[in-house]
């Protein structure tokens, strides 16, 4: 059985580094135009270069979404883009729009295009019609169950992505207009408000400031506010539907989050590959407990979803740590790693290293230096460089976390 890709969000170049540290065989990242992700960081055409370099010098792999729909002035300047971005050496561009798709073809013509689920592929035709115009992946979308992904699989040749992990829209396939309607940003064309996260109550047009509580508070409810998509526990079936990559969502999300996700992922693909019975391990599902997120579902994958798969009396993320520092480098000799922080830390506090390839293990926060070696009990700002005394060898790219009651997060 072929192993499936995984494919890693990269939001950032710091982002990108730490995708392919903690064991991503891709990541998918957005230029400064024409991708859903206004917000998200993105890249400069010197960065897309500089991203490229880096992961073909791992063997590995970096598509740029050109997902927007775009309107006619959009059109003026992607011809130039295309080209650029076929010059560059990125592996693939992912498209939704028909129109953008055959301006690829025509020229950039050596450079794969990947069908992105903003497209809505939820049959086995539209996948094979992308797949007879050339494209040389299909993203599915997220509506799918696991008949209807083997179904398409049977029925197609071409390569078929699976989101497997992260946040999902109200609209799954994310062609939502809440946010166009309410803000003027065009979701389609990157700048999503996540107007489902918000808060809504029904009014009556003749009873103004009479507001009807849908559900449980008097805060309102969050009638559109999904769970965050979770398949790990399931990797094996979804490895046997014939996927030929497994996606996870986050461009936007933090550092913490992208290593702590690859890396569980990373483990539970190798596992479910292995040949030999899936076992899921308590170490990976607590992984995906600590980083920000909302409760987990396994979304359409085995049917229909029901009221169980949404949020109804909050739109919090949770989390159990907080990432406090990140290992720059490591001097055997001395015993000291040279850290950024990332959030407050003082002497006395026990932290948890989490490492791109080795085992985690913990220690207290014993002694701790400055940048010009003078000891200190804190280090309280933002990107603070500082060397801390470890107690085993720890690798460069690790993160230094601490443990914290489920923190929760409203987010508006």
């Amino acid at each position: 059985m072929k192993k499936p890709e995984l494919l890693a969000p990269a939001g950032t170049m710091e982002k990108l580094q730490m995708a392919l540290a903690y064991g991503a065989d891709a990541a998918y990242l957005g230029g400064t135009q024409f991708g859903l992700r206004a917000f998200g960081g993105n890249f400069t055409n010197d960065e897309i270069r500089a991203a490229v370099q880096l992961a073909h010098g791992m063997g590995r792999k970096v598509y740029v979404t050109v997902n927007v729909f775009p309107h006619n002035d959009d059109l003026v300047s992607l011809p130039d883009y295309l080209r650029f971005l076929a010059e560059a050496g990125v592996n693939a561009v992912l498209v939704a729009d028909l129109g953008v798709f055959m301006c690829a073809r025509e020229v950039a013509p050596t450079l794969p295009v990947h069908i992105s689920t903003q497209a809505n592929n939820v049959n086995w035709r539209t996948v094979r019609a992308w797949q007879e115009l050339g494209a040389a992946r299909v993203v599915l979308a997220r509506e799918l169950s696991r008949e209807e992904i083997r179904e398409i699989r049977r029925q197609t040749d071409v390569e078929l992505e699976l989101f497997v992990h992260g946040a999902m829209c109200i609209s799954y396939s994310g062609r939502c207009l809440l946010s166009s309607y309410f803000t003027g940003r065009d979701a389609n064309r990157g700048g999503c408000a996540q107007s489902c996260r918000w808060q809504y109550a029904l009014v009556e047009v003749s009873r103004p400031g009479e507001y009807y509580p849908i559900a449980e508070d008097e805060r309102g409810t969050y009638i559109m506010n999904s769970k965050d998509l979770c398949l790990l526990p399931y990797l094996d079936e979804v490895v046997a539907s014939g996927i030929d990559s497994l996606k996870i969502e986050g461009r936007m999300k933090s550092v913490h989050y992208v290593a702590s996700v690859v890396k569980a992922y990373r483990m539970a693909l190798d596992a479910a590959c292995a040949g030999t019975p899936y076992e899921v391990r308590a170490e990976w599902t607590e992984e995906l407990g600590k980083v920000s997120h909302r409760a987990y579902t396994t979304g359409f994958f085995f049917g229909k979803t029901t009221e169980e798969d949404q949020i109804y009396g909050s739109s919090s993320y949770e989390q159990t740590s907080d990432f406090v520092g990140l290992v720059h480098s490591y001097d055997a000799e001395s015993g000291l790693a040279t850290v950024e922080q990332r959030n407050n830390m003082k002497l006395g506090q026990e932290i948890e290293i989490f490492q791109p390839r080795g085992a985690s293990f913990r220690q207290e926060l014993r002694e701790m230096w400055d940048a010009d070696g003078q000891p200190i009990t804190a280090a309280p700002h933002p990107q603070q460089i500082v060397r801390i005394r470890m107690a085993q060898a720890v690798e460069p790219s690790s993160i230094l976390r601490r443990d914290v009651q489920v923190k929760k997060e409203e987010v508006r």
